[in-house]
């Protein structure tokens, strides 16, 4: 039996084929640039595991929208750090009180699947870097048996190599975290940090970057035994299994009180470190892997500054003050130099912060207090001329509560 319409009813029906054509292309993200996802610790859902929430950015506006299958389990509780594989395919979560990390494979459609989850090396993992062929870790304490926060230890790095696809009856996609690369040092599977000069001294790591190139690794931390801390920044040089070779006959570099964040620019030539206590940013120049102060460091930053990124195109870096609720923007010198451009108001106590990875053109940050009852992000379009930043419409966005970290990936990213 064939149907059959009059005029009004063809009409009805292609108006309704157009909005379903319509909603079907916005559902596929057709003006999506890029994939936000945000890490929030409060315990929720089974078995009280934190939470991801997946993003969606507006190329245009800038406009940010969870998913509809958002948020995630984040496969762990209290997740602390996010990375992403460079190839954009995985997502890594590390999930403190489990001493895990989860990976995810990553959709077309910025889904989340959940792969695999390895323990790290030592004991409360709280931060991560990712490059070509290995995952970083940086961990509280060493995972010796004496080591608790009631009796703590230093803290120690370690390096798991990243997997290549297997085939078969039961194949796995790339990216798995393998077993970590022992340290021909001591035999074990982790890279203690020690002051040479004091031995017993506890040293708690706080953040961890690996230059662009591969070449270097370094781990930010401070001396809790002393008061007021010390801070420095431990450098190791990767090999090409991963294992690491500490650098400058294992003396840190000077760090200031208390640094709480680094990254590094595309070109691997400078790093830059923030001082929670002291307010400031620290730049140093990269020559074989040793950082000398750049001239006018340190540079100043908001209150308790908690989170930094370069932007790997343009030259600027943005810093994210948590007690001010501020991000700062700076423009790069060609020595490497900040100059601060301007000061803007984010969320309440922003703890994370990025760039989106396709354009460089919005800034976010996730907001650990947001209004209070829930989390928050704060996206800024960022000018490509000057550096400086306005608030995208509707900004902030409401997040799960106590959001810890953020990484996104391009919508745009070659198949895999």
């Amino acid at each position: 039996m064939r149907m059959k319409f009059n005029k009004t009813s063809q009409l009805l029906l292609l108006s309704a084929a157009s909005l379903l054509a319509a909603g079907v292309m916005t559902a596929c993200g057709t003006d999506t640039v890029d994939f936000v996802y945000v890490a929030s610790s409060l315990a929720a859902g089974t078995n009280n595991y934190g939470q991801i929430d997946v993003f969606e950015i507006n190329r245009v506006s800038g406009f940010m929208r969870q998913i509809l299958t958002s948020p995630y389990p984040s496969g762990g509780r209290n997740p602390v750090a996010e990375a992403v594989s460079s190839d954009y395919a995985n997502l890594y979560v590390v999930n403190r009180d489990d001493n895990t990390i989860v990976q995810f494979l990553i959709g077309s459609d910025g889904k989340l699947y959940p792969q695999n989850t390895v323990n790290t090396p030592g004991i409360f993992p709280l931060a991560v870097a990712v490059n070509g062929s290995n995952l970083f870790i940086a961990d509280t304490y060493q995972p010796l048996q004496d080591c608790s926060p009631a009796n703590p230890c230093s803290g120690s790095v370690g390096v798991l190599p990243l997997l290549p696809a297997t085939t078969g009856s039961n194949p796995t996609p790339s990216g798995a975290p393998g077993p970590p690369v022992a340290n021909p040092s001591n035999g074990a599977n982790y890279w203690p940090l020690i002051l040479p000069s004091s031995p017993n001294d506890i040293i708690t790591p706080t953040a961890v970057n690996v230059l662009a190139s591969g070449k270097y690794l370094y781990v930010t931390a401070y001396d809790s035994t002393v008061t007021p801390n010390v801070g420095y920044v431990f450098g190791f040089s990767v090999g090409s299994s991963g294992a690491l070779t500490p650098l400058h006959g294992g003396v840190p570099f000077a760090a200031g009180v208390h640094p709480s964040a680094i990254a590094s620019n595309s070109s691997s030539t400078y790093v830059y470190v923030t001082d929670f206590t002291n307010g400031n940013v620290r730049g140093y120049s990269v020559a074989s892997g040793i950082l000398t102060p750049l001239s006018g460091s340190p540079y100043p930053a908001g209150n308790q500054p908690s989170a930094i990124v370069v932007d790997p195109i343009y030259s600027y870096a943005y810093v994210a003050n948590s007690l001010d609720g501020t991000v700062n923007a700076y423009s790069i010198g060609g020595s490497g130099a900040l100059t601060r451009i301007g000061t803007y108001a984010s969320g309440l106590q922003p703890v994370a912060i990025g760039i989106d990875p396709s354009t460089n053109h919005f800034v976010f940050t996730v907001n650990f207090l947001g209004n209070g009852a829930t989390g928050s992000v704060s996206d800024f379009e960022l000018s490509t001329t000057d550096g400086t930043l306005i608030n995208t419409q509707h900004s902030p966005y409401t997040s799960n509560a106590q959001p810890t970290a953020v990484a996104a990936i391009p919508h745009d990213r070659p198949p895999q």
